[in-house]
């Protein structure tokens, strides 16, 4: 760990790993805040498995947040920190019902302090059915790369692969898919849209930085190594119920119920959360507690615009 970051940690009224019981599993929770009063956020991370760059493995890596907020970093179970095996009973359910008892561990040592969901892809799902359950402790919600319906097998998708320079033999592989809604189908047309469609990242569009990211982690005064190993390749690595879930789920009538101000962020290339279907959703729903930001040359996955964006979407939130 660097002497600036080392400074920051030391400087902050609460900066601390301390553990909690989510789903009846004790978890390591990590809270960095230069002020004890600030507004709080949750940080609801992807994949499902992916903590970053938001995790545990994150304390003092972020200034430009925690100067103004205080960050809730959570690997959730199976993943980073929190590492185990995720069988195929884990369910949705089992996460939502895990973040709902993060909130209220939260709301518990923060009783005075607004309170905010951050969710990104998978956790924007975590958010939306939390922040729907849960709302009287929560004052607001953002999210990138908003979970909606329909997510893989759809003609938005079909239409860019098919339009794409992906061979031909591939094309007619997907044509067979098309008929078959599984999870390793799922798989295969995810790998597709990456490789061949600026779906998951926008070509023209300047990347986060990732290695940097993944140092801080690596230097993280709370990661050993194999927590730092389990950022990727983790005990997701063999459930198959949680995706079959998820390209099943479909949250438009939760979303058009929300209560609480919910700001959505999407990259104009998104077609793995679609935005066009955000769009089309939001023009349909009339919910006046979601708003709708569209960030120019960005994709599924968030590049350095996008991160900036979000940072500013979510400070604009606790201060309004």
């Amino acid at each position: 760990m660097n002497k600036a970051r080392k400074q920051i940690i030391e400087s902050s009224e609460i900066s601390e790993v301390r553990e909690v019981v989510l789903g009846g599993f004790p978890q390591k929770i990590m809270l960095d805040g230069k002020r004890k009063s600030n507004p709080v956020v949750i940080c609801l991370h992807g994949g499902p498995g992916s903590p970053i760059p938001f995790s545990v493995g994150c304390r003092g890596m972020f200034p430009e947040i925690t100067e103004k907020l205080t960050l809730v970093c959570w690997d959730q179970l199976g993943c980073g920190i929190n590492n185990r095996p995720i069988d195929d009973s884990f369910k949705i359910e089992s996460f939502v019902g895990m973040t709902r008892d993060l909130v209220k561990e939260i709301r518990k040592l923060f009783p005075d302090n607004k309170l905010y969901l951050f969710g990104v892809s998978w956790g924007s799902m975590l958010a939306a059915l939390t922040a729907a359950e849960e709302a009287p402790f929560i004052d607001g919600v953002v999210t990138y790369g908003q979970v909606l319906c329909d997510m893989t097998f759809n003609d938005e998708v079909y239409g860019a692969l098919e339009s794409s320079e992906m061979p031909a033999g591939k094309k007619k592989k997907l044509a067979e898919m098309k008929k078959t809604h599984s999870v390793q189908n799922a798989k295969e047309i995810m790998a597709y849209i990456r490789k061949y469609t600026e779906g998951y990242v926008c070509k023209s569009g300047k990347s986060a930085p990732v290695a940097a990211m993944l140092s801080g982690l690596l230097n993280s005064p709370d990661y050993r190594f194999k927590d730092f190993k389990a950022v990727m390749i983790n005990g997701y690595m063999k459930n198959s119920s949680l995706i079959k879930e998820l390209l099943e789920l479909d949250l438009r009538d939760t979303l058009s119920k929300i209560k609480i101000p919910y700001k959505i962020i999407q990259g104009d290339t998104d077609i793995v959360t679609s935005t066009r279907a955000i769009e089309v959703f939001l023009s349909e729903s009339k919910n006046e507690n979601i708003g709708f930001v569209k960030v120019k040359n960005s994709g599924h996955m968030a590049g350095e615009e996008a991160m900036e964006r979000i940072i500013e979407e979510i400070v604009k939130m606790t201060e309004e």
